[in-house]
């Protein structure tokens, strides 16, 4: 199959331009001028902007076991139609978590045939299965998620300081990677009980504080033993410092945060109103403003989802209790929007949006044919119009219970390809390993 697609803005990597991106077989075999283009290519409108797929790092898609939650098929739907052309699915919320290489043949036994994104993995640390690290990181998983607190589900238990370290030890020796939601567990426990309509109180539950203590350990555990490792979900912009000096240092660390820290602010968020509910919580708006300048300065790598839907009912949207309600976000189709809408607000250019939501997450998880519009590299393609504007209402997300509903945002996608072919929601995607086979 061939495919050419033009327009007068094309995000490469060395900016924007107009040119002609022709592919082959699902790559990309050059890059050319507007013009140098064939009679049968797609041309964009004007108002158009032709960016590559984007590759989404934080996806909890929950099948087999909690498939209510959510499924590879509509999570993948909601993908493509939000222009993310490849995910990295999390380890837990699915039963059984993927801690093992039969648990990963079992994820991907049930997402075969059903995905229109294509579709990689993480594997988990967990206490007890320190020698299924290697076998999972042979079976071509791209690194692996540890909690240093309890994850919320019985399935995928905490490391402690001392299992950090031995999983930080066995993955060094492959160059694994280790992505760690980082709060402190005994910060919390001395916090203010959560509980009841009160998103201050919900707020007051969960301070900075464990972000900064659960990072510290962590850092320290890197610098150590030598490992790379990922923090996930950072909302505390007073954990930059502990960040930025790590990596003065030396300490390879990656640092991801999230389209609702970079939108939301405390002070917003209506009481009773759980669909906001998130671990870490959405902190005050100094903390979003500080997040996008560490954006802008390298402090912060990359923005990707942490897309974690929930049936209604578990919401408890009917008595609006933050202590009991399920944490997490329903955003993975919304994800560009939100994200350029906030970026355009501040008058940062859709090249650096590019960067943090395809090209780092791409590099990041060792899938060297995403990421960017460059030859040789997969055709993922979108069509995406800048300036218009939408109002968030229906969603291919399982449960679409979101706290972008009813928001207005700029950028709309209009059309993606997946390795050249239209991806309009039908099960073209594929199964990736690490190296992107």
């Amino acid at each position: 199959m061939n495919l050419v697609v033009r327009a007068r803005r094309v995000v490469l990597p060395d900016g924007e331009h107009p040119a002609a991106v022709h592919a082959e077989d699902g790559r990309i075999t050059a890059v050319t001028a507007f013009d140098d283009a064939p009679t049968s290519a797609v041309t964009l409108l004007d108002d158009e902007v032709l960016l590559p797929g984007l590759v989404d790092s934080h996806v909890h898609v929950n099948e087999p076991g909690r498939t209510e939650w959510e499924g590879f098929a509509s999570a993948t739907r909601a993908a493509v139609a939000g222009g993310i052309t490849t995910i990295v699915d999390m380890p837990l919320n699915s039963i059984p978590a993927t801690t093992t290489p039969d648990a990963l043949h079992v994820k991907r036994e049930a997402a075969k045939g059903q995905v229109s994104a294509d579709v990689a993995f993480w594997g988990g640390a967990v206490p007890g299965n320190l020698d299924q690290l290697r076998p999972l990181h042979e079976a071509g998983v791209v690194g692996f998620k540890c909690f240093l607190l309890d994850s919320g589900v019985p399935e995928f238990p905490p490391l402690d300081d001392a299992a950090l370290r031995a999983a930080l030890a066995e993955l060094t020796a492959v160059d694994g990677l280790l992505i760690a939601h980082a709060e402190d567990a005994d910060v919390i426990a001395a916090a203010p009980e959560a509980g009841g309509p009160s998103y201050a109180r919900f707020l007051a539950s969960r301070p900075g504080a464990a972000e900064e203590s659960a990072i510290g350990r962590l850092v320290a555990a890197a610098r150590d033993t030598g490992a790379r490792v990922y923090v996930v979900h950072v909302a505390d912009a007073d954990a930059l410092p502990i960040l930025r000096k790590a990596r003065s240092v030396g300490v390879r660390i990656t640092v991801e945060t999230c389209p609702h820290y970079l939108t939301f602010a405390a002070e917003e968020v209506p009481d009773g109103a759980t669909s906001f509910k998130c671990c870490p919580p959405i902190r005050e708006a100094r903390h979003r403003e500080g997040l996008w300048a560490a954006l802008l300065d390298g402090d912060v790598d990359l923005v990707v989802s942490d897309h974690s839907p929930c049936t209604a009912d578990l919401k408890r949207l009917d008595v609006g209790d933050f202590g009991t309600a399920w944490g997490g976000i329903a955003s993975l189709q919304v994800a560009l929007p939100v994200v350029w809408s906030g970026a355009r607000a501040r008058g940062i250019g859709l090249e650096r949006v590019v960067r943090w939501m395809a090209d780092t997450p791409a590099r990041l998880v060792g899938l060297p044919a995403k990421g960017s519009i460059t030859v040789g590299k997969d055709a993922d393609l979108v069509a995406f119009a800048p300036e218009e504007r939408w109002t968030v209402g229906d969603l291919e997300h399982r449960n679409p219970l979101t706290p972008y509903a009813g928001r207005e945002l700029h950028g709309v996608v209009r059309r993606t390809w997946l390795r050249g072919q239209v991806a309009d929601g039908g099960p073209i995607g594929r199964l990736l390993d690490r190296g992107g086979l």
